[in-house]
């Protein structure tokens, strides 16, 4: 069976809850073949414009809904996840290239954050604030709580189509934010497939939008003044241009790195990192912005696990994405494909390679093995092979990246937990709590009691 009966002929846009296709425009070829596997409706400034304003008339009933509200919301998408399990991971496996069993994983991820975040729906907490530091503020009380920001922008981009598309939905549905999504032109299905559930629930009218588009045709969802944060994940460049138009609202970026992972000397297992390596280097095509592309090993065992890691890299599977065996499948597109190589054959200064690609060098001293990895304009995450506490402790320390991984590779993510960079890897954290976090308010009450 070929790969476009695999999806529908044709997929609407989501223009506040409601499904519209005024034409289809946008071709999403499948991946692997080439083919054209469904086409999907486009959206342009006008269709955008409307979804704003449908978010702004959205925000305040929104914000009404009850805490077991929003929650009954994401567990009905965790529940229709699951039941559409095999359907979303094939969208993922045609549209991305990505190989089956990681679409399996990813959707595992997707039903993973929902669930996060229904659970943490519940949990906006405030805190009581004591006044009384000094004699000027006896008789006042204080207290404070977390409110919705407000209509919300998101930029999502093709590696992940579904799961970090999620971790900009679940945790606006979480803290009651509509919001307006554009998916990436390459991938679009993912997020279309979550806009049909949510369209199930009985959310405000407005309270979300999912509209493919051109990048020309986007610029309302950066620039809009009605939209009070912008989530972007995506490329450096686009990313701090996008924060440079954004105006007044907050704005959260996730953007890429170059990862470094260091082996050292303490006796650790070799063939279990060059078994983690593998996966971080080559998982997905290395289309991963925590993809390793750094390798520093100890001279002591940098011969040994050279030998092993090459085996290793030879031994992987690559071809169609839909056969369970495949490890490597396709590139997103042969433009990236032959930006890739073109990458290799210069060898230009290092910057992001966003592919499967890692470069292999020696280090005798730990601490100037941490100091090139830190010698980057990125910092997002870093992986440490060690089983030496004190420099596992000094890794934390002095690693300028947003996360630090111990025994793993920097391509490990859990999706609770606090994830993002610093330097040009962007700013501020995804990780379901503290998305929410961003996407809301402090509001203060104080009381003063006469007496």
């Amino acid at each position: 069976m070929s790969s476009a009966r695999k999806l529908h002929p044709t997929y609407p846009y989501w223009l506040a809850g409601e499904p519209a296709a005024p034409n289809h425009d946008l071709e999403v070829r499948d991946k692997f073949s080439g083919e054209v596997a469904t086409r999907v409706a486009m959206a342009d400034a006008k269709a955008i414009d409307a979804a704003i304003a449908a978010a702004v008339a959205a925000a305040e009933p929104m914000r009404r809904l009850g805490a077991y509200q929003r929650q009954a919301v994401l567990q009905h998408c965790v529940r229709r996840f699951q039941e559409r399990f095999d359907e979303l991971a094939m969208s993922l496996c045609v549209e991305a290239g990505k190989p089956i069993r990681d679409s399996k994983g990813e959707v595992i991820r997707l039903i993973d954050t929902f669930r996060i975040a229904a659970e943490e729906a519940t949990r906006i907490h405030g805190e009581v604030l004591p006044m009384d530091i000094s004699p000027r503020a006896r008789g006042y009380s204080g207290m404070w709580k977390r409110v919705p920001i407000g209509p919300c922008s998101f930029i999502s981009p093709f590696n992940f189509p579904l799961n970090l598309a999620a971790h900009k939905i679940a945790p606006a549905l979480a803290v009651g934010c509509p919001f307006v999504l554009k998916p990436a032109s390459l991938t679009p299905i993912g997020a279309l497939l979550i806009g049909e559930i949510l369209a199930e629930t009985e959310l405000p009218r407005g309270a979300f939008s999912i509209l493919p588009c051109r990048r020309d045709g986007a610029d309302l969802f950066t620039t809009d003044e009605r939209l009070k944060l912008l989530s972007f994940t995506g490329s450096p460049e686009v990313g701090w241009a996008l924060k440079a138009k954004a105006g007044k609202k907050k704005v959260v970026l996730e953007l890429g790195g170059n990862a470094a992972v260091i082996v050292d000397e303490t006796g650790i297992d070799l063939a279990d990192a060059v078994d983690r390596i593998v996966f971080g280097a080559f998982y997905q095509s290395g289309q991963s912005c925590i993809g390793v592309q750094r390798i520093l090993v100890h001279d002591a065992v940098y011969d040994d696990l050279r030998e092993r890691l090459v085996a290793a890299t030879r031994a992987l599977v690559a071809g169609d994405p839909k056969d369970e065996r495949t490890f490597i499948g396709p590139m997103i597109s042969e433009d990236e494909a032959g930006r890739l190589h073109g990458w290799i054959e210069s060898a230009v200064a290092r910057k992001e390679a966003f592919g499967p690609v890692a470069v292999l060098s020696r280090f005798r001293d730990f601490g100037q093995a941490l100091a090139q990895v830190n010698d980057s304009t990125f910092g997002l995450q870093a992986g440490v092979f060690t089983r030496d506490l004190y420099r596992a402790q000094q890794a934390w320390n002095e690693l300028e990246v947003g996360g630090v991984l111990i025994g793993e590779v920097p391509s490990f993510r859990v999706d609770h937990m606090p994830y993002g960079g610093v330097k040009d890897s962007g700013f501020g954290r995804e990780g379901v709590r503290f998305a929410m976090e961003d996407m809301t308010e402090i509001r203060l009450l104080v009381v003063r009691t006469r007496g």
